[in-house]
């Protein structure tokens, strides 16, 4: 698309504005060829009115742009919304083209600093820190690093348009990479036009409605892309980093410590859909996409390692694998080709037990199924012992070096599922069976402290509480059943199939030992053996779940029997923090404030009673639910928080924005780990910022939080307000995730599920869970603190990383929202008194805002420290403004016309289109 703004950038940018105008000409021409020149003359009016309606809330502006969408028919604004659509997208797909061009072209300049959040950096600033080669190793054999991939209603791209984008992502690195003749260059850019093309023709809506397997389907996906080949790949990278740079360093083997974890099959809290069948279905897929992966990479192996037995030697372990192979190849001169052969034929059978999976190549002779992939790892193990010790060590560092790390990380499980359910089902289930069984009283009206001791009692005796003689709910079959499935699974396919059960809205001691219970009728927790199979987890989600936390925890360790559970354990207890719910409680600061006392609090409590401490971050993909860089994000716990140990959700369209692209996968892969490093070696364990720092802060977020409740759950009218002005209605009914927006059938938005509350304000341009509240706060400290109150914000900027990052992250959400656009939306309030009671409002607090966050860090401008985010969005407004202005036209005409579904048709694309355009709006 022509008139894309030329900005003036470094010169290091040419090449990215060079690929926004080849993918937007190739765009445009396929908009002219497919749908006429007086659809792209519209798209170009469009586009040129909303950019001066941007930077000028010029009336005029608006007017003309009302007229210009208010005259097209439903068939030319589908037209346009897609256009502006597909552009976000190929945006989208040159800007990470861009990043992976500059961490080549650093690499390649042989530079001396390491960029940050690379294991270089890590490796250095250990180094210049005086960390040794036994602390860091000591570190690896501890760590436990893990994004969790979560199916959540945010993620609105299908599958089959991901694919077309990656096709697209190949073509444009080849053009980097290579050097092509002219010949090569049309051949390249003809194919790039045949992609574009196809993903025009393609619906870009799903039609239906996805179920859980579609969700376990598309988190599969990334698998492929990624996770199988780039993450063994890492750890090579980092082994042999290890080696170059550390003096000491042994040269072992690092353990798997970074692994892949997953909720897709497993989380049930509010998605009646997922059943014990779904998790079932969904490990046997996720087996199925191992043993396969595994299987291709053997028959390549075998392929590669032709060695003659007359140019080589084998060990006499290799001679006996052989022997022991039911490979009928007639190779007998080729010792390692006939080994792994007998290894492909005992996978392959292991596969059809596993997952009926049918071996990818040529028939094999029957082998035995391996026991567990430990087996597997181990005749891998003997091939690369025997290259090495018989000269070809070389040979074993490719290929197979990469085969055998990708089993230790995989498994025959591919990833463990969390298990997740909330605790007034847990509560319910333990009632009832313990009604059933004949037990005295009401459970559900005994006190706190009596349902410990009751569940104490339970926990200790080896009597089952169930029995197939005796008729239950099905909410409470279905419990059972998914945890005795559960059980199955780590007996089919390892152990860490499931290691996981998560407590949602956990507040209590007993809801810890009530999923403790339920594990016993499993046979996951073995009462005469004192074992513990699953790390059971509360999730503290509330503000007040969070306060309460500490407490919680130290009562919990107080208990002798739990303590001997969490032995079997390895010491280790994990705590889930919930930062989406916490701020849709109590808005933005003060959730990431009472977050951050929550971690403090609980180091102190763990480290009093001699627990190792493991937390789970639950962020989501926008800042209003937690979302943010990775990297600062971690650096920025408090001290003693982190301890090697960190596990944090990945969810939404960020999934597809992390993952999609293998150079990219790597690379948050890699910042991952490296910020855990750092933030577990470098940060003194007791760090903690000024007292006056912290009073500060509680102050602030008193203040916000008094803001926040005030707007979203004190003033009458905000819930018509709310469901009138954004998607809200529409996003309940989009084809984008099998599970309900919200937890009960009301509009309250205490029964709202985050996700939707954020992803609802981000297609408004309001985006006010991201920032509600800060300017309010800022105000009344200053007029408190009339004499050095901004100063001490300043210093507080400069010198904590929490607060640092905490405007950072308000920063990159103000710069997505835009007033003028979101004043659209407030217009189809149909109650103008309403609509200028609470719009008007949040008008003055979203400048109060942008105003504290300049003063306090600096900026004249929003973004002024962060040139690369601010020329993607300056690259993009152009065309994401348009699609916000059609939305709102077709939002009036759907609702105007009771629900017409070609109308709703057109909102959902421009919902895509405005996801795409934003990249972390849920």
């Amino acid at each position: 698309m022509p008139g894309l703004t030329t900005l003036d950038t470094p010169d290091k940018d040419q090449p990215l504005r060079d690929d926004i105008r080849l993918l937007g000409r190739i765009l445009g021409n396929t908009v002219r060829s497919q749908e006429g020149e007086a659809v792209f003359e519209i798209v170009e009016r469009i586009r040129q009115t909303s950019i001066r309606f941007h930077r000028e809330e010029d009336e005029a502006a608006r007017h003309e742009l009302e007229e210009l969408l208010n005259s097209l028919s439903l068939a030319q604004t589908s037209r346009i919304v897609r256009a502006f659509s597909y552009f976000s997208h190929l945006a989208n797909i040159a800007e990470d083209q861009h990043h992976i061009r500059r961490n080549r072209a650093h690499a390649l300049a042989g530079s001396t600093t390491p960029r940050p959040g690379s294991m270089d950096c890590a490796l250095a600033h250990a180094r210049d820190a005086g960390i040794t080669a036994a602390q860091l190793q000591a570190f690896f054999d501890d760590a436990h690093i893990s994004p969790v991939l979560t199916a959540h209603p945010t993620e609105v791209q299908r599958k089959s348009i991901l694919t077309r984008e990656m096709e697209i992502a190949h073509l444009m690195a080849e053009r980097e990479l290579y050097r092509m003749t002219p010949d090569e260059e049309r051949a390249n850019e003809e194919a790039l036009c045949r992609a574009v093309l196809t993903l025009w023709q393609t619906n870009i809506l799903r039609r239906t409605k996805l179920t859980v397997i579609d969700e376990v389907v598309n988190g599969l996906s990334f698998y492929d892309y990624t996770f199988l080949k780039q993450l063994p790949r890492l750890y090579v990278t980092l082994e042999d980093q290890l080696r170059a740079t550390v003096p000491g360093w042994n040269g072992h083997e690092l353990p798997s410590f970074l692994r892949i974890g997953s909720w897709i099959g497993g989380d049930r809290d509010g998605n009646p859909f997922v059943t014990a069948d779904v998790l079932r279905k969904a490990m046997r897929m996720q087996s199925s996409q191992a043993i396969r992966f595994y299987l291709e990479e053997l028959f390549l192996l075998g392929n590669e390692l032709s060695l003659n037995s007359r140019a080589v030697t084998v060990s006499d372990q290799l001679l006996e694998l052989i022997k022991r192979s039911p490979d009928g190849s007639p190779r007998q001169d080729e010792p390692y080709r006939r080994a792994i052969g007998g290894i492909y034929a005992r996978l392959a059978a292991t596969g059809r037990e596993l997952s009926q999976l049918q071996a990818p190549h040529r028939h094999w002779p029957h082998g035995e199924p391996y026991t567990d992939a430990a087996e597997l790892r181990a005749d891998l193990d003997l091939l690369d012992r025997s290259l090495v010790a018989n000269g070809s060590a070389a040979l074993a560092r490719g290929r197979l070096r990469s085969l055998r790390r990708a089993v230790d990380i995989f498994g025959f499980h591919l990833a463990s599922i969390d298990l997740r359910q909330n605790s007034d089902v847990h509560e319910r289930t333990v009632a009832e069976l313990l009604s059933s069984a004949g037990t005295e009283g009401d459970y559900l009206s005994l006190s706190e402290e009596e349902r410990i001791a009751l569940l104490l009692a339970e926990m200790s005796s080896p009597r089952p509480l169930s029995s197939s003689f005796l008729t239950y709910s099905d909410e409470t079959n279905s419990e059972l059943n998914i945890l005795r499935t559960a059980a199955d699974a780590r007996r089919r396919y390892g152990a860490c199939a499931v290691t996981n059960c998560i407590i949602s809205k956990a507040d209590g001691v007993s809801d810890i030992l009530e999923v403790a219970v339920l594990l016993k009728e499993a046979g996951l927790l073995r009462p005469r053996e004192g074992v513990l199979d699953l790390n059971i987890i509360p999730l503290f989600e509330t503000i007040g779940d969070l306060r309460n936390a500490p407490q919680v925890m130290d009562r919990l360790f107080s208990i002798p029997e739990y303590k001997a559970l969490l032995d079997s354990r390895g010491g280790v207890q994990e705590v889930m923090l919930g930062y989406s719910d916490s701020n849709k409680d109590g808005g933005f600061l003060t959730s990431g404030w009472e977050l951050y006392k929550a971690e403090i609090a609980l180091v102190e409590v763990f480290r009093g009673h001699g627990v190792k401490l493991r937390l789970f971050h639950g962020r989501g993909g926008s800042v209003g639910r937690g979302g943010g860089p990775s990297y600062q994000a971690i650096l920025a716990q408090p001290g003693g928080a982190v301890q090697g140990k960190i596990r944090i959700t990945e969810q939404g369209e960020v999934i597809a924005g992390k993952y999609s692209n293998p150079e990219v996968g790597r690379r948050n892969l890699e910042t991952m780990a490296a910020a855990t490093l750092e933030a577990t070696l470098l940060q003194p364990e007791h760090a903690a910022p000024r007292e006056e720092y912290l009073a500060t802060m509680q102050e602030l977020s008193n203040h916000a939080f008094r803001a926040y409740r005030g707007l979203v759950y004190e003033t009458e009218g905000f819930e018509r307000y709310f469901w009138e002005s954004t998607v809200i209605g529409e996003i309940a009914n989009l084809n984008i995730g099998s599970r309900p927006a919200s937890r009960k059938k009301s509009t309250r938005i205490e029964d709202l599920r985050a996700i939707p509350w954020v992803f609802s304000w981000a297609q408004c341009r309001l985006m006010l869970p991201g920032w509600y509240g800060f300017g309010t706060a800022v105000k009344a400290w200053l007029a408190a603190n009339p004499k050095d109150g901004m100063a001490k914000l300043q210093a507080m900027h400069r010198e904590w990383p929490f607060f640092q990052t905490l405007l950072s992250n308000m920063d990159m959400v103000l710069s997505k929202s835009n007033i003028a656009i979101a004043s659209r939306y407030a217009e189809m309030v149909s109650d103008p008194a309403l609509r200028e009671a609470i719009f008007s409002r949040i008008r003055t607090e979203w400048q109060d805002t942008i105003d504290a966050l300049l003063t306090i860090t600096g900026q004249s401008e929003l973004l002024e420290s962060n040139p690369l985010l601010a020329r993607s969005i300056r690259n993009r407004f152009p065309y994401l403004d348009p699609l916000n202005h059609v939305q709102v036209e077709l939002l009036k005409r759907h609702r105007a016309s009771g629900g017409d579904e070609q109308l709703a048709n057109g909102i959902h694309l421009t919902i895509n289109g405005v996801a795409a355009g934003l990249r972390n709006s849920g």
